[in-house]
């Protein structure tokens, strides 16, 4: 009997020990990085190669050493500035900046402003470097286009009319581009060399998708939806593959290939993951609490280190006839970039 209950002990301690190890989660809050400045801030981008973060923030884009938090440099002379597409075999960084309709070039070797390029549209916002065609695609929010830019001349080559509000896009690597448009719910695929709009499909039950990632190996879209669902979309046919849950206020989307995850960033203060078991298999994997605001995204896919913006909100200001959504005031001194690790 004796030699029974210590068998029934330890049956026991290993099946507590088992139920822990499930239970421990899959991500942690390894670093919070302070970056100066309480301006407001919108997308970012991570250099893998460098482990360099560049951040939007207010009139200038920050970047930062991602294993020590360091400012390494600053971009000034814009003007609200939203979106960043980086092309590392040209050393530079193309920045939109919204409220003086254009975009920025930065060279990361000087480092300085190299040139400003005049958009042909209005509030230019999410960017993105295709490499397949040496050409970047700046989206204009305000007039539902996106303005197409010769990387190595820098020269405007084109224009792609779109049927909706452009919000975030993301490339397959081969010549399609994939943009969001968040006032139709729809998912327009572009032709980067013709740039010609292919297609347009529905994300529905998703509506007013804004983050956008994209799993070139399996050709499935991962589209962030307001109404708190990512969208797995085929983006050689556009039919809807699954729906998962995911939190409030998303804005930003990526995708790990090595690890096979996309990722929600939610400004209700939760990163959603979700993994691809295989290109018809995806699950609801965590939800790592992260911080309030926490709503835009990078991942650094050597590292798998997944970074997110935020800061400290104080009240939020009365109603006004100019202003009659106002957002909360942020706190000065608070801004910092969340550095999420695998735990395991």
């Amino acid at each position: 009997m004796k030699r029974y209950l210590m068998f029934v002990a330890a049956c026991l301690c290993i099946a507590g020990a088992s139920v822990s190890a499930m239970a421990a989660p899959l991500y942690r809050i390894a670093n919070r990085f302070p970056v100066a400045g309480d301006s407001g801030w919108d997308l970012l981008a991570v250099d893998d190669a460098a482990g360099h973060i560049f951040l939007s923030h207010g009139s200038v884009v920050q970047v930062v050493d991602e294993k020590t938090g360091d400012l390494v440099a600053t971009v000034q002379g814009l003007n609200r500035v939203h979106g960043i597409a980086l092309v590392p075999d040209l050393n530079q960084a193309f920045i939109t900046s919204g409220a003086d309709t254009t975009v920025v070039v930065f060279d990361f070797r000087t480092p300085r402003v190299v040139e400003k390029i005049k958009v042909n549209g209005l509030g230019p916002d999410a960017i993105i470097y295709d490499a397949f065609s040496h050409r970047v695609f700046a989206f204009n929010g305000h007039s539902n286009n996106a303005t197409v830019i010769d990387a190595a001349t820098r020269k405007i080559v084109g224009s792609v009319a779109l049927p909706g509000k452009p919000e975030l896009p993301a490339c397959d690597g081969h010549g399609m581009l994939f943009v969001n448009l968040e006032d139709t719910s729809m998912v327009s695929a572009i032709d980067t060399k013709t740039l010609a709009v292919k297609a347009t499909w529905s994300l529905g039950p998703g509506k007013e998708p804004t983050g956008l990632a994209i799993d070139p190996a399996t050709h499935r879209l991962f589209s962030a939806c307001n109404n708190q669902l990512m969208v797995v979309l085929d983006c050689n046919t556009g039919r809807v593959v699954a729906t998962l849950p995911i939190g409030e206020r998303v804005d930003g989307a990526a995708f790990d290939p090595g690890l096979k995850r996309a990722y929600a960033s939610c400004g209700d203060g939760n990163l959603c993951v979700i993994q691809e078991k295989d290109a018809n298999t995806f699950t609801a994997l965590e939800s790592v609490p992260t911080q309030l605001g926490a709503r835009t995204i990078a991942v650094d896919t050597k590292t798998h280190h997944v970074f997110l913006p935020t800061a400290g909100f104080g009240d939020t200001p009365a109603p006004t006839a100019d202003n009659p959504h106002p957002r909360p005031a942020i706190k000065p001194g608070t801004f910092i970039v969340l550095d999420v690790e695998p735990a395991q």
